[in-house]
């Protein structure tokens, strides 16, 4: 097995479990691995620190499987990782009328670059670092005999797998292909997703806690929901009783889906309005109309995707926050989010603080929300949290 040698002193958070080695940790390779061969891992002093998966083309060259010394990285270490991931959700669902949830959260889950979904009888597999990719045939062919589903999707088409220096691919992996819509269901609403195409692995299971908060507060209320994809929190706001939604999104196939669910839930389409446009622009309009709301949501992109974008990212945050906060009636509440794990929550909480105070408006924090219990946050990887939100009254 190749080794890979720390610098003096860079084996702190390896100490500390935390599964990343950054290149410019490494003082020297002993041989050549190969991409996505697990190499051992040894301090300055050759103390063995574990094993992981090497990533020649990443500035993370490094992902760890064990911090076991002795662990052998095999089949049977997959499944077995793989098992527990599965038997987590077993728990978390078995008393919940819920058929669309995540499966595996990547280096929470032990396994890093890795993220399984499931949307009723189908998984969709995410490989997005070097060492899935090595090892993906084996976690098929487990996922496969642990689940049994219908078919095994592929969506490895994110961005992130050009800095680790693979293809983006998507595909069926096993089994039969998905249909072009899989209908899922999250309690009392039902839902299209579509797992070929759609965001992500095709819709915002990280945010389902979110929804049914906002279902609490949502009973005859107007609602404006930005962002909006395929209407996941309107549709739950008029299964609710809200008196009206406006769903804006600038993705016209992402509204023909949200018009769809509204179908699918028999909901009466005069309660909704689903609006194609740039978010900014129409709230803009809305405030030069003075239109107000009840309960304005805000999920917008990831704005973060470097350091070096977070004071603009920061901008766009409280631009968007300051328009919601003037549209808000009084005792209005927005629900405002960010998916950027770059920023920090203190920084977020500021950002709309700060957007509080230039609209002229005194608010309240009712409540701080993060995502979904089936995207677990290993304690050794805090970077696995990034979905934030705030739940603010205005007075």
């Amino acid at each position: 097995m190749a080794s890979i040698i720390l610098k003096p002193g860079r084996e702190k958070p390896l100490l500390r479990h935390h599964p990343w080695i950054f290149s410019g940790a490494i003082d020297k390779i002993e041989e050549t691995p190969k991409p996505g061969e697990t190499v051992q891992i040894l301090s300055h002093d050759k103390k063995r620190l574990g094993c992981g998966a090497y990533s020649p083309h990443s500035q993370i060259m490094v992902r760890m499987w064990s911090f076991d010394s002795e662990e052998e990285i095999s089949r049977d270490f997959f499944r077995s990782r793989l098992d527990q991931a599965i038997k987590l959700r077993k728990v978390l669902f078995q008393k919940k009328e819920v058929t669309g949830f995540r499966l595996v959260n990547a280096e929470s889950d032990g396994i890093p670059g890795l993220i399984v979904d499931r949307y009723e009888k189908f998984l969709v597999c995410q490989f997005l670092a070097t060492g899935a990719e090595h090892w993906k045939q084996d976690i098929v062919s487990i996922l496969e005999e642990l689940i049994s589903p219908q078919g095994i999707y592929e969506r490895s088409d994110a961005d992130v797998r050009k800095k680790e220096g693979l293809p983006q691919v998507k595909g069926v992996l096993t089994g039969k292909e998905p249909p072009d819509l899989v209908e899922i269901q999250e309690g009392m609403c039902r839902f299209y997703v579509d797992v070929k195409n759609g965001h992500k692995t095709g819709f915002y299971l990280d945010q389902r806690d979110n929804r049914a908060i906002l279902a609490k507060y949502a009973q005859g209320k107007e609602v404006l929901n930005c962002f909006s994809y395929t209407g996941g929190f309107g549709i739950v706001a008029l299964k609710s009783g809200a008196e009206k939604v406006i769903n804006i999104d600038s993705s016209a196939s992402a509204l023909g889906i949200a018009e769809k669910n509204l179908e699918l839930n028999n909901l009466d389409p005069s309660r909704s309005q689903l609006i194609e446009g740039d978010v900014f622009t129409l709230l803009r309009g809305c405030r030069d109309k003075s239109i107000k709301f009840d309960i304005i949501v805000l999920d917008p992109p990831k704005f973060v995707a470097s350091k070096g974008q977070i004071e603009r990212a920061s901008r766009g945050y409280k631009d968007l926050n300051l328009l919601a906060f003037t549209l808000l009636k009084p005792g209005g509440l927005l629900f405002t989010f960010s998916c950027s794990g770059l920023l920090e929550t203190d920084l977020f909480q500021k950002i709309v603080a700060d957007a509080a105070l230039d609209a002229k408006r005194d608010a309240q924090i009712v409540l701080r929300m993060s995502q979904a219990s089936d995207h677990p946050v290993a304690l050794n990887f805090p970077e696995a949290s990034y979905l934030k939100g705030l739940i603010c009254r205005v007075l």
